[in-house]
Order: structure tokens, then sequence, then C-alpha cells
């Protein structure tokens, strides 16, 4: 990004920072009424070609993601003008994903307001360990780390963990108003699952919502992991952290086919998202375009996005995602400079 004014790149951003009732709705009815008759069509499948079934399940899952990414525009408050609209709605859609939407809300504004600060990690983002850290650490907590930054504990594990146990419980110190909306949340997801499964059998409910949920879960966590984990990225200690550089340094433009940014809610432009959360997912793409600043980020794409997979630590020194590979030069640095120092 070339040097910008913070205040005059966040002013010139301001102006998209108000919903469209009509194109809210709208992207209420295109999203969620395919995704029912997905889902439906999965389970008609299911006596023809369970292969069908699963295909079918493919296209759901696409469309879950973009109901997420209407309960994450809720949780921001920017998909309505009215808090009230967005709190139903986004319990509404929290159901359908699994998300309470108090506890989310609360995580998720953290991580915005923290996100690639070395100091306030561990809130609402991924773990990440710095090479040094990583040097520094008890075997337990390398082991733990290899394992969490294993992509199958991550992508296919990790929305199981996250979405399925951990969302189904308060965090600590959360307000009456957060653990009652928990509460209502898991309500309803198994009043939901209690319905289907009633209508159409156990078995039938699992085989269509397992591969729905597994597919769009995997491609949720990859969303976030992508946006956030790019060799260039941007990293500092509180003291010499800045918001706009986290934002539009520290988040990835992820270039995507136009189906598949539409099916994930323009969450692509994630720079602009972290830039002002205000602004609702339709309108992302037009930030873009019209602001100049702003097309000069960290650009990835569906290929480039794949050796995401082997940054695993950040290195300080040089300012840049790293594998593990990284650590033998790394600690020879190290002791080169203990010895130095003796």
């Amino acid at each position: 990004m070339n040097e910008q004014n913070p205040r005059a790149l966040r002013k010139m951003v301001t102006p998209y920072e108000k919903s469209d009732l009509q194109k809210s709705i709208w992207q209420i009815i295109n999203t969620l009424v395919p995704f029912f008759l997905l889902w439906y069509l999965a389970y008609k499948s299911i006596p023809v070609s369970y292969f069908l079934t699963l295909a079918i399940s493919v296209a759901a899952a696409g469309f879950l993601v973009r109901i997420f990414i209407i309960f994450h525009d809720c949780c921001h408050y920017s998909f309505f003008k009215n808090r009230k609209a967005n709190r139903i709605l986004g319990t509404i859609t929290g159901i359908l994903t699994l998300h309470p939407f108090d506890q989310w809300a609360h995580d998720h504004s953290v991580h915005h307001a923290t996100s690639s600060n070395l100091d306030k990690r561990g809130t609402g983002d991924i773990w990440v360990l710095t090479v040094e850290e990583y040097l520094e650490a008890s075997t337990k907590t390398k082991i733990l780390y290899r394992l969490y930054r294993n992509p199958f504990v991550m992508f296919i594990l990790g929305p199981i963990y996250v979405f399925g146990i951990t969302n189904r419980f308060n965090r600590k110190g959360a307000k009456p108003k957060e653990r009652m909306n928990t509460y209502i949340t898991n309500l309803g997801i198994a009043a939901v699952a209690g319905l289907v499964c009633w209508a159409i059998g156990w078995q039938n409910c699992l085989l269509v919502q397992v591969p729905t949920f597994m597919i769009s879960g995997t491609l949720g966590v990859w969303l976030f992991y992508i946006q956030h984990t790019f060799e260039d990225s941007y990293f500092e200690e509180n003291e010499h952290w800045e918001y706009v550089k986290a934002a539009v340094e520290g988040s990835s433009f992820y270039k995507l086919p136009k189906v598949m940014q539409w099916l994930t809610g323009n969450i692509g432009f994630h720079h602009v998202h972290h830039l002002s959360p205000r602004v609702p997912n339709y309108k992302l793409e037009e930030v873009h375009k019209n602001t100049e600043p702003l097309q000069n980020v960290p650009t990835i794409t569906l290929a480039t996005s794949l050796q995401s997979l082997k940054f695993r630590l950040w290195d300080e020194d040089g300012r840049k995602f790293v594998g593990f590979s990284h650590l033998g030069k790394a600690a020879k640095a190290q002791e080169s400079a203990r010895l130095g120092s003796d």
C-alpha cells in the first residue's frame, strides 16, 4: 500500500458505511431460499444416488457459507440500520450456522481491534507463534502447535471442535444477555434438528447435514485462515501497531472467480472489511474499486493461496510468514548470537 494518511483513507470509505434495505432483503431471499431448496433436493436424491446427494450438498454448503456472511454482517450491525433487526436475523442465521450471536460478535470485535497485534493475540484469531517464541517454547507447546497447524486438524477437525463444541458454551466473563443468547441458540439448534429428524428420519438428516456442515465449515476456516496468513503480512508489537496498516496490510484481497466471490459474500475483499467493518458485504467490491489506495494491497488468487499451507510461524526479523523448515536456520542464528554475547 502506498503511504496514505489513515484518517483520509477512513474518510474515503465512510460514505459506504450504510446498509441498503432493498439489497439486504434481496440477499436474504437469494441466499436462504436456494439453501433450503438445495437441502431438500439433497434429501430427495438419497434414494436415487448418494453421489448425487453429495454433489447437491456441495452447492448447499456454498449457500451456507453465504448465510454465515449475513450472520457476520449482523454481528457488525452493518446488515440493517436497525440494531434489533440485526440481532434478530443474526440469532436466526446463527442457529443455522451453529454460532451464538452475542458470543461470536464479542470475540470477532476483539479480533478486529487486535488483528496483527503481537501483544494482543488469542481472542477470535488463529494461533500464531513467532519463530523466537517457538524456539523457546516447551516440548509440549511445540507438539500442540504443530498439531494445531496440521491441515487435517485445522480444516477438518477444527470446524467440528469450534462449531460443534466450543460454540455451545458461554465464554468466561460473559454477561447475562450474552449467556441467554447462547442458550437460545442452542435450544434453536436442538429444535430445528429435532423437527427435521422427526420429519425425515435422523439417518437421512445426517446424510445431508454432515457433508453440508463439513464442507461449509472447512471453507469457512480456510477463508479466515487465508485472509490473515500470507507471506508478506503485517504484525507489530503494540507500541508500533497501527489499526489502518493492520487492516490494509495484514488482511488479504482474496481474488476469487465471480461465482465463488458471490457465494462467499465478497469476504475476499477482507482488507476493506477490516478497514471498515460497518460496510455491508454487498458494498465491499465497490469500495475496493473506488478507493485507489485499497487496490495496492496483498492480492492472493486460488492458485497462490495454496502456498499459505506452508506458512506456520511469523518471522519478526524477516517480517514474513515462514515454514517449520526455517527453524534450523533460525536456531543457528540464535545460537550464534548467544555465543557472540558471551
